[in-house]
């Protein structure tokens, strides 16, 4: 079974996961720095596997070494675009937050 990690847990990171859930493509580790969020979700998740039919593992952590070993990782980690802010400051501030969760 694949192992799947997914950094970033809001929308995108959790619309990501179940999409990966729904197609089997392996055990799922949600990660994110917001404390109760990638558990959260989840746990969401797996509670829906018996109408959904999916029966990979899914969990969430705050602690970004559980991505040791996985054959996929995707950073979906960020802050949205906010009005009045160009893609060059997007770029930017998301690029900061990319450099802090390497570390």
């Amino acid at each position: 079974m694949n192992k799947i990690s997914l950094i970033g847990a809001g929308n995108i990171g959790g619309t990501l996961a179940h999409l990966a859930a729904l197609k089997k493509l392996g055990d799922i580790t949600l990660i994110d720095v917001v404390e109760g969020m990638p558990q959260g979700k989840a746990l969401d998740l797996s509670q829906s596997s018996a109408v959904e039919g999916f029966t990979g593992k899914i969990t969430g952590t705050n602690d970004f070494s559980h991505m040791r070993n996985s054959d996929v990782i995707i950073i979906t980690a960020g802050l949205p675009r906010q009005p009045g802010m160009s893609r060059d400051d997007l770029l930017e501030t998301n690029g900061k937050i990319i450099k802090k969760d390497r570390s």
